[in-house]
């Protein structure tokens, strides 16, 4: 029997019941959208179809309001361009099916990516 915080649990283990290692993929992209919004996984306070961090943060990300999710301190002027890339990383995964996520290791390089592209500004 697997256990699991709900709101981190892969959609996919509900339907296959197996983990597999995109289901850390996507218990990675709950928590890089925690840490991006401030947010719990889930969030009762919220409409319905929003209680799910995962499902409002790709809600915010579609229709262009992803800033707006964002937690106060974390996005400035000078960022910008780094939190829509770490945002657009966890929509990738938290994508629903497992095969489309990328793995844990393209997601380090990605991260690592975003990291140099903001200690160099002169990379606009």
């Amino acid at each position: 029997m697997v256990q699991g915080t709900l709101g981190y649990l892969d959609p996919e283990y509900m339907q296959t019941h197996q983990l597999t290692e995109k289901s850390d993929v996507y218990s990675f992209g709950v928590v890089l959208a925690e840490l991006l919004t401030g947010d719990k996984p889930l969030t009762f306070n919220r409409p319905e179809e929003s209680i799910s961090l995962s499902m409002h943060f790709l809600s915010c990300l579609k229709q262009d309001k992803i800033f707006e999710a964002i937690q106060v301190g974390v996005l400035s002027d000078d960022n910008k361009k780094e939190i829509n890339e770490v945002a657009i990383l966890a929509a990738r995964c938290m994508r629903l099916r497992g095969d489309e996520r990328p793995s844990m290791k393209e997601v380090a390089m990605e991260l690592d990516g975003i990291r140099l592209m903001e200690k160099h500004p002169w990379n606009d």
